[in-house]
């Protein structure tokens, strides 16, 4: 039995986008936007910042944040992406931002968030496997030459905003 599959790039009937369709038992493949969830993390007055381990950007400093899972909460993917990351958890508080950023088909979701102190004995944050580094940072001194991507430049303005003037978000960037 010949299981292989054929796609053409044409627009299914009812659709509006072309798109990969098989011609032998007309299956769509359809590829949809990839959600980011992260959080903005606070402690004390600083924040949290990972240095990457991994590409794109390995070196470079960004907050913990990463893919949605399957099957998975964006909340619940923004305190795996930090555990993952940074080893921390954390108590989520409002969305802060969603940002479009349609060259990469992602939609990012960004969380306000605060690190939870530890059980006795814990470490409040530590080096995860996708970080060579995890920091807090005194808002002042940010390695704002080092930071890994645009949208964490927005994060993090969008949060000092709060900070100064209250909250008023999700922002996003007017994509």
């Amino acid at each position: 039995m010949n299981t292989s599959k054929t796609f053409h790039r044409l627009v299914p009937d009812g659709d509006t986008h072309e798109r990969d369709v098989c011609t032998t038992c007309g299956f769509v493949n359809y590829q949809n936007p990839r959600i980011v969830v992260g959080s903005v993390v606070r402690h004390e007055g600083k924040v949290l910042l990972c240095r990457r381990a991994i590409e794109p950007r390995r070196g470079f400093w960004t907050v913990p944040a990463g893919y949605l899972e399957l099957n998975e909460s964006p909340e619940d993917g923004a305190r795996r992406e930090a555990r993952e990351e940074a080893l921390a958890q954390l108590k989520l508080g409002e969305l802060l931002a969603v940002y479009s950023v349609p060259h990469l088909s992602q939609v990012q979701l960004i969380w306000r968030a605060e690190l939870i102190d530890p059980e006795a004995g814990g470490t409040l944050f530590g080096v995860g496997e996708e970080s060579l580094e995890v920091k807090l940072f005194d808002w002042d001194n940010l390695p704002v030459d080092e930071i890994a991507f645009p949208t964490v430049h927005w994060m993090l303005g969008h949060e000092r905003e709060v900070m100064a003037k209250g909250y008023s978000g999700p922002f996003g960037n007017g994509g």
